[in-house]
């Protein structure tokens, strides 16, 4: 393991919140992520259902957790099922989890080998008619290459009790996932530290000439060193006019001397991410324009995180809009729409979107996410900034026409008394960016 065993009072509190929200006369049911296949006998990393994770800790295929709070036998209203292990499976696979592992991870006293999973649930669903079942609900999910293993026991357990009452597990566990406990918001500091690392040890080697790949590869193996499994999400390393592409993926042209280079990349630690972005300049020198647009979106970002982000703001009705409203402001100072048109609109109010308002021409994605297991975490439907919620706040201005685009990002903990900026250590200011990079 790279990283220190999580503190399983974690888990032990996770599982409470669901448990207390869960009716009495009901079970749930939460399975593990599958190994990813790719091609012929090809795998690649395991990376653990982030539901599941947060209710156990537990890092292994063909593992299960049922809830049930009303069982008649205390020691049932949690069980944990894990893959039997044998002496070859350790030779070929390595060291999984046995029984007594399994809870001090978890937390959980009852833990079974997963062949006896069926019976158990069967013999729930003679006792209880009402079943919460789990389904990535994510707003922003795609539509899934095959059936997960959530997936396979919903359609498998609705066949064979089709009078059952069903209910989702979802809203329940993106209610509880919001708000981060100390210990979730201390491993997401840790991503973040070791993400200023590697973003430290960019900033001495960018250069002309410099491939985006190579720039690429300096923060993998700065990740990697310091006990991270690597990308928190598929880095954006974009140079000159690719910064425009707000999901550039290819990373692979030459960084040219005059360009800017926006690098949107970071690490996970023990399953929690960061999320950066930063625009450096690849001759260690901003132009009077790169500079004066920079700024402009500093100005906002700093906006945001002193002033807009405060616990029970509305994300979508009131944050994005008041964003958006400095965001004109800094566009009509940089001469990029008139102040007339932006008067007009706004006099307009809510009759007018916002996708069809001028500024969107210029930053044209949102401002803020929740972030943790996942790197647009999970929230409830209505998302507003809650007490010890971890956001990114990331403004931008895009300029293809001049070649170049810029964002910046920091990941905060939303707090009513002054949030917290995770990322306060990372250099940002345009001074101390072209001194590091002088140095």
């Amino acid at each position: 393991m790279k990283y220190s065993l999580i503190p399983n009072q974690l888990f032990v509190e996770n599982r409470k919140h669901i448990l207390e929200k869960l009716p009495e006369n009901c079970f749930a049911v939460v399975n593990s992520a599958e190994i990813p296949w790719l091609s012929a006998d090809g795998s690649s990393t395991f990376i653990q259902n982030s539901d599941l994770f947060y209710l156990t800790g537990v890092e292994q295929e063909d593992t299960m957790l049922v809830l049930c709070p009303g069982h008649p036998e205390p020691e049932k209203r949690e069980v944990l099922f894990v893959r039997e292990t044998s002496e070859l499976i350790k030779i070929w696979e390595g060291q999984k989890l046995d029984k007594a592992r399994a809870t001090e991870v978890s937390g959980i006293q009852t833990v079974e080998w997963n062949d006896r999973f069926d019976e158990f649930v069967r013999d729930l669903a003679q006792r209880f008619d009402h079943v919460y079942l789990n389904y990535n609900e994510h707003a922003r999910s795609g539509s899934p290459i095959g059936l997960t293993p959530d997936d396979k026991f919903r359609n498998r357990i609705q066949s064979l009790n089709p009078h059952h009452r069903y209910d989702r597990l979802a809203p329940l566990m993106h209610g509880a996932r919001q708000a981060k406990s100390p210990i979730e918001v201390a491993l997401i500091e840790r991503a973040c530290q070791i993400t200023g690392l590697g973003f430290n040890r960019i900033l001495k080697f960018v250069k002309p000439g410099v491939t985006e790949f190579e720039v690429e590869a300096e923060f993998m193996h700065e990740f990697k060193r310091h006990g991270s499994r690597g990308f928190a999400y598929e880095p954006i390393v974009a140079s000159g006019e690719n910064a425009c592409v707000l999901h550039y993926l290819e990373n692979d042209q030459v960084c040219q001397d005059g360009e800017l280079l926006l690098m949107d990349v970071a690490a996970e630690y023990a399953n929690y991410n960061a999320d950066l972005t930063r625009t450096i300049p690849v001759n260690g020198k901003f132009s009077d324009r790169q500079r004066d647009v920079y700024n402009a979106v500093l100005r906002v970002f700093r906006l945001c995180i002193e002033e807009l982000i405060v616990p029970g703001k509305d994300i979508r009705k009131e944050f994005s809009p008041q964003v958006a409203r400095a965001m004109e402001d800094e566009l009509i100072g940089l001469g990029l729409i008139e102040r007339e048109v932006v008067e007009e609109e706004r006099a307009q109010g809510e009759d007018l979107k916002e996708e069809k308002r001028a500024y969107r021409k210029y930053f044209m994605h949102g401002t803020s996410h929740s972030l943790g297991l996942d790197v647009h975490d999970v929230t409830s439907s209505n998302p507003k900034f809650v007490e010890n919620m971890v956001v990114t706040v990331e403004p931008g201005i895009y300029l293809p026409e001049e070649g170049f685009g810029i964002r910046l990002e920091n990941d905060v903990v939303v707090k009513a008394s002054g949030n917290i900026d995770l990322m306060a250590h990372i250099p940002i200011e345009v001074e101390e960016i072209e001194a590091l990079m002088a140095g």
